[in-house]
C-alpha cells in the first residue's frame, strides 16, 4: 500500500462520447503519470467494473461500457493485455455485461470476460486473516478498479472500496453478509481489508452519471459530471464523500479506512486538478430507507440458490435457445 501523500485527480466530465471521454481520461491520468505509469508491456490487466445486475439497463446501476472501452484501449496502447472480470451477486459476469450493452466493445477489442474463482489469501488483519478472494484479481499483473458512484441502502454509498467486494466469489458475498453483517463497523472493516489485500493499482471512478436514492440498483440516474482517479482507493473514496456532502463517519467503508489509518484528512491528500470543495454536490439523494446489512441464514441460502440457478440453468438455457 502507498505510504507517500496520496494524489486524487478530479476533473469535470460530462460526456460518454468516445473522443470526449478519451480526452477526459487522458487529462485525468496525466498528473498520475498517464496509463504508462501503471501498465507495462506484456502485463495482464484486470479491469474490474461494477457489473451488479442486468435487470435495470439504462438506470446507471453498472459501470458504463464506454468507460471500460476507453480504459481497455489505453491499456492496449500501453502494451498491456486487458481482460474483464466480476462476480455479480446474481448471474454471470458475461450475462450481466451483455444485458448492459457490452457486446460491441467485447467484440471490437476482442476483450475476454471471465467469472471469478476463489482462493484463500492472507490479509493484514487478524480479524479477517484468510479471505476467500478471486485468484484472477490476485494473480493479475495490474488491477484497474472501475466503480460507479452510487447510493446504497445498506452502506450509504458504494464507491471504490465497495466495488472490490466483486472480487469475492458470488456465493461468498451472501456468507460475508451473514458473518460480518450484524455490525456495520465490522462489515465496513471486512470490505476495507478486502480492498487492502487486493491493493488495486489504479481506481477510476465513473461519476459522469451516478445512481442516487435507493441504490445500488433501486435508485435513479443522476448527472454529476465528475471523473476521479487515484492509485489509492481509500483516498479517492474519502474525497468523494466530501464531494457528495456525506459525513465520512456515515459510510462504513470510509469510517473503517480512517480508523485503520489508511487515509487521513483531506488536507493530507494532493488534488492536482480540482479541490473537492469546488465540485461539491449539496443535493445528492441518499436512500430514503436503509436495509440492515445482516442477511441471516434463510436469506443467505435463498440468495445462494438464486445465484446458482441464474448462472448454471437460466443463462445457459437462454444461450442455447439463441442457437
Amino acid at each position: 500500500m502507498q505510504t507517500q501523500t496520496p494524489s486524487v485527480s478530479l476533473i469535470r466530465a460530462t460526456s460518454y462520447e468516445r473522443e470526449a471521454l478519451r480526452e477526459s481520461l487522458e487529462t485525468l491520468l496525466e498528473p498520475l503519470g498517464g496509463m504508462a505509469a501503471f501498465v507495462k508491456s506484456g502485463n495482464r490487466v484486470l479491469l474490474k467494473p461494477n457489473l451488479l445486475t442486468g435487470a435495470r439497463p439504462g438506470k446507471e446501476c453498472t459501470t458504463r461500457p464506454e468507460l471500460v472501452y476507453a480504459v481497455a484501449q489505453m491499456v492496449i496502447e500501453a502494451g498491456g493485455k486487458p481482460f474483464l472480470g466480476d462476480s455479480p451477486a446474481f448471474g454471470s459476469a458475461k450475462g450481466v455485461a451483455l444485458a448492459n450493452g457490452y457486446q460491441p466493445i467485447l467484440e471490437e477489442l476482442n476483450l475476454p470476460i471471465i467469472d471469478f474463482h476463489g482462493k484463500r489469501y492472507q490479509s493484514v488483519s487478524e480479524d479477517f486473516d484468510h479471505l476467500l478472494l478471486c485468484k484472477e484479481a490476485m494473480e493479475a499483473d495490474v488491477v484497474i478498479n472501475l466503480p460507479k458512484v452510487k447510493s446504497h441502502v445498506q452502506l450509504v454509498l458504494t464507491l471504490g472500496v465497495k466495488n472490490l467486494f466483486g472480487c469475492v466469489p458470488g456465493k461468498m458475498k451472501a456468507w460475508w453478509h451473514m458473518e460480518a453483517g450484524k455490525d456495520a463497523n465490522r462489515f465496513g472493516k471486512m470490505l476495507v481489508e478486502t480492498a487492502r489485500t487486493i491493493d488495486p493499482d489504479l481506481t477510476i471512478l465513473d461519476g459522469i452519471i451516478g445512481h442516487e436514492g435507493n441504490g445500488p440498483s433501486g435508485g435513479e440516474p443522476r448527472p454529476l459530471g465528475i471523473l476521479a482517479a487515484s492509485p489509492n482507493v481509500f483516498a479517492l473514496d474519502r474525497a468523494m464523500v466530501e464531494i457528495l456532502n456525506v459525513s465520512p463517519e456515515q459510510v462504513p467503508t470510509v469510517a473503517a479506512s480512517i480508523r485503520l489509518g489508511l487515509v487521513g484528512e483531506l488536507n493530507n491528500i494532493n488534488f492536482p486538478h480540482l479541490d473537492p470543495d469546488l465540485v461539491k454536490i449539496d443535493d445528492w439523494r441518499l436512500p430514503d430507507k436503509f436495509v440492515p446489512i445482516d442477511f441471516g441464514m434463510p436469506r443467505v441460502i435463498k440468495s445462494t440458490f438464486k445465484h446458482l440457478y441464474i448462472r448454471f440453468i437460466k443463462e445457459p438455457m437462454k444461450a442455447y435457445a439463441k442457437r
